[in-house]
């Protein structure tokens, strides 16, 4: 898949999703931005909103801690505990509210059970692995012209793709609890709709990122196809 000397296979499926996850990334960052001018209702911080959606799942005792960075928030299941960063701990801003709710609603969906994160949490591992030796196995494959160790690569990359799959649901549910959580606590609309805002601009950096995986993947197939017809 060469035209003058410039492999398509880059230009059709990396490039593009490459420049999505650019503008997503931009995306997240300047919405993060705004809103982090935006004062809170109720003079509420980011560790105030990840309290209030623990208390509201019966998670009380999980705590909060605070954790160097920007936009370093998560939740660690094997500590069970939320980590806020120094721009959302006691931030009093909208932004803030939003970040931590939604780490606050991926605790509750350890806590709940919630099937695609028990998976994905299942297929780490053998996600990180296959990922580091995608690349090196088809580059191999290629300078071997051993097909099967291609293929092997493409697949072990496969696993990258199914991660990616298998992420956006889970962040999409997180938001979806924080979201439903603020709302019920009798927060303003404007003050629900700023969250959702800035939740709603992270949720494109996981879109970008599958694309992304799935880009690399289509190529990767196409260079192996390549290589069989040879």
């Amino acid at each position: 898949m060469y035209y003058n000397g410039v492999d398509l296979s880059y230009l059709v499926y990396v490039i593009p999703p490459l420049i999505f996850a650019l503008w997503a990334q931009y995306r997240v960052k300047s919405v993060f931005a705004k809103y982090s001018k935006v004062p809170s209702e109720r003079n509420m911080t980011g560790a105030d909103a990840a309290r209030m959606v623990l208390y509201a799942n019966g998670l009380g005792t999980v705590p909060i801690e605070r954790v160097n960075g920007e936009l370093t928030d998560h939740f660690d299941p094997k500590a069970n505990v939320i980590r806020l960063s120094n721009s959302t701990y006691d931030a009093h801003t909208a932004a803030a509210v939003g970040v931590a709710a939604h780490e606050a609603g991926h605790a509750a969906q350890y806590a709940s059970g919630y099937l695609p994160i028990r998976i994905r949490a299942s297929i780490i591992p053998v996600t990180n692995i296959g990922s580091n030796l995608a690349f090196p196995l088809v580059l191999i494959g290629l300078l071997l012209s051993f097909q099967p160790l291609i293929y092997v690569g493409v697949a072990f990359f496969g696993l990258a793709v199914l991660f990616q799959l298998v992420t956006l649901p889970v962040e999409l549910n997180a938001s979806r609890r924080a979201l439903d959580c603020l709302s019920s606590s009798g927060l303003s609309e404007e003050s629900v709709k700023a969250a959702k805002q800035v939740l709603t601009a992270a949720a494109l950096t996981y879109v970008a990122a599958l694309a992304t995986a799935i880009g690399n993947f289509l190529r990767l197939l196409s260079i192996a196809n390549r290589g069989r017809r040879r």
